[in-house]
């Protein structure tokens, strides 16, 4: 019961709240920035609208504290270390709030990743390959290594009941719809989203179980089978489908939607702050 009051507390504060204004400024929509800066915006926005709630940001996690965690849930888990000073380095960074008993609760990871180049190739004129008479790049495997990250930031929250982890995809390995582009001298390419040469996203929906991309995932799901219940913690994965380049605000927006979304998953054990703040 708790919790579900906690809920509505944080959704009409949203409502109350004057939203991001004077935060998102002219400059930052303007101008490129990185999903470590956009993830700074968001924990500058969640502390004026939750003042209340003490929020940190890191740049990385230690394996050596992902191997504790593990051990908290089990002692068999969390025992394999070869480099002391192992960690993982999310390029958006990592966001955290302070529950009621002072430890500190991810509530977003974000990366933002960019694979294939093929749009600006084209438009530029480019021609590519062995012997520069191709289109077409084929695709690589460099998105891959955002299983890494995925993977030990699943270790890590392994006894959360939440997963924010926000992955941003762009460029032409990532199409879910296929697009036509002219090159300077005329010529149109088309470049076909179902191309096993091309479309690399099914590589990663691995990371979200094969459940719908554009999609806030960020509370677990739990599914049963036989005399099982199975907890799921899915990867939030977003593409713009044409490959064209990511809107700043679209990305603010999600990001702060999954650290709201954690926030509800977190209710009941952040309730007492802000109860005593409303009392105070």
């Amino acid at each position: 019961m708790a919790k579900k009051v906690q809920s509505n507390r944080l959704t009409n504060q949203h409502k109350e709240s004057k939203g991001v204004i004077g935060i998102f400024g002219d400059e930052a929509k303007s101008h490129d920035m990185t999903v470590g800066k956009i993830s700074n915006l968001v924990i500058e926005q969640l502390k004026k609208e939750y003042p209340q709630l003490s929020f940190n940001y890191k740049t990385s996690i230690k394996k050596e504290e992902i191997n504790e965690a593990l051990k908290k849930v089990d002692p068999e888990l969390g025992q394999t270390l070869f480099v002391a000073n192992s960690s993982i380095i999310p390029d958006g960074g990592i966001i955290e709030v302070k529950d009621d008993n002072d430890n500190w609760r991810i509530i977003l990871v974000s990366e933002a990743k960019h694979q294939g180049k093929d749009i600006e190739n084209i438009k530029n004129g480019t021609l590519v390959g062995k012997n520069n008479n191709q289109d077409l790049m084929a695709a690589g495997n460099a998105i891959e290594r955002s299983h890494k990250n995925i993977s030990e930031i699943a270790n890590l929250m392994l006894s959360e009941s939440h997963f924010p982890y926000v992955l941003f995809l762009e460029g032409s390995n990532f199409l879910t719809e296929t697009i036509a582009i002219e090159r300077p001298d005329g010529r149109v390419v088309t470049l076909e989203y179902n191309s096993g040469m091309l479309n690399r996203l099914d590589r990663l929906t691995s990371a979200n179980y094969g459940m719908p991309i554009n999609t806030n995932l960020c509370k677990n799901k739990f599914v049963k089978h036989k005399d099982k219940t199975i907890m799921l913690q899915a990867t939030s994965i977003y593409t713009q489908g044409n490959g064209a380049k990511w809107d700043i605000k679209k990305m603010f927006d999600i990001m702060l939607e999954t650290s709201k979304t954690s926030l509800q998953v977190l209710g009941s054990e952040i309730f007492n702050q802000i109860t005593n703040n409303k009392i105070g």
